[in-house]
């Protein structure tokens, strides 16, 4: 196989398999600037595989090619609505974050396949009928050696997710409404007394974060597995955790973490066509990705500088 085929390869498994992280980190972006500590991502990520699963097969024959595009909608407004018992419980209520999220990821499972058990009679979906394919982005394949290796037979999904980062980029960093999300992030008091709604901002954060998890749950299943099931998900949602953390709590760092963790599981792929690796047992690189995740929380999570009002309980004065 010559290299450019095997480049091409790698960067369109790579960016297959990074998709779900890159919404997913970047949402999880958004509610820790906010102070709020959204673990429950991995359970919004399963909500929202599981609706945009039973929405592929469902309007599959009436939407054509547009079911799997529409169906990231859909997961985000199903991810969104689950983020809100965590915003409640934690914002509100001023309920513990952690366990607060906790629970979201606790029920999440038991909740979907419960109802896709009512809605199919099985455990799972079984194959969606429009998955996402693979796409020449924009003509850019054209371009004379990167082209075919970037831009030719790759995810359509990882590219929005790229466009996503820079806009989040902007939102967080060049806007008003970002400033305002940063700041009751890093000292909610001094924000109130300026006239910033911080309980507000605190919401838009968790809100938007169940947006993003959503739609990454649902590129999991469409892109990814092609399936909903209990499995479908499987430690997605720790991993863009880590992708957030890694990538200190910065957009654009968070799309590089989750592309290097999409390249860790796309080993599990594409090392027989790769000199290097092809003689590693399957097992030890599937189980890569997750090492990998515990090395980069255990070196990076004592040096990253988080946001420092995150996880504290804000009690709004009257």
């Amino acid at each position: 196989m010559e290299l450019s085929t095997i480049l091409q390869l790698i960067v369109s498994s790579t960016l297959m398999y990074a998709a779900p992280l890159i919404f997913t980190a970047i949402g999880g972006t958004f509610s820790e600037r906010s102070g709020v500590v959204n673990i429950g991502l991995e359970g919004i990520m399963v909500m929202g595989a599981f609706a945009s699963a039973v929405f592929n097969i469902a309007m599959s024959a009436s939407l054509g090619s547009m079911t799997p595009w529409i169906g990231l909608l859909v997961g985000g407004f199903v991810g969104l609505i689950y983020s809100a018992i965590h915003a409640v419980s934690s914002i509100h209520f001023r309920a513990n974050q952690t366990i607060s999220g906790t629970v979201l990821n606790l029920a999440a499972p038991g909740l979907s396949v419960f109802l896709v058990r009512a809605i199919y009679g099985a455990a799972q979906t079984g194959p969606l009928a429009k998955p996402f394919v693979t796409y020449n982005i924009l003509g850019l394949n054209n371009i004379p050696v990167i082209g075919p290796i970037f831009f030719q037979n790759t995810s359509g999904p990882a590219y929005l997710g790229i466009l996503l980062a820079i806009l989040a980029w902007f939102l967080l960093f060049k806007s008003r409404f970002g400033l305002r999300i940063r700041s009751v992030g890093e000292h909610p008091e001094a924000a109130e007394t300026l006239g910033i709604n911080v309980n507000a901002m605190k919401y838009a954060g968790v809100l938007i974060s169940g947006l993003l998890g959503g739609i990454g749950g649902a590129v999991q299943s469409q892109a990814v597995q092609n399936e909903f099931s209990v499995i479908t998900v499987a430690g997605q949602g720790f991993m863009a955790m880590a992708a957030m953390v890694f990538g200190k709590w910065h957009p654009v760092g968070a799309l590089l973490a989750a592309i290097f963790f999409g390249f860790a599981q796309s080993l599990s792929v594409t090392a027989n066509y790769i000199p290097i690796i092809q003689d590693i047992p399957s097992v030890y690189l599937d189980i890569a990705p997750y090492i990998l995740t515990i090395i980069v929380l255990v070196v990076f999570i004592g040096r990253a500088q988080a946001p420092k009002a995150l996880g504290k309980t804000f009690v709004q004065s009257k």
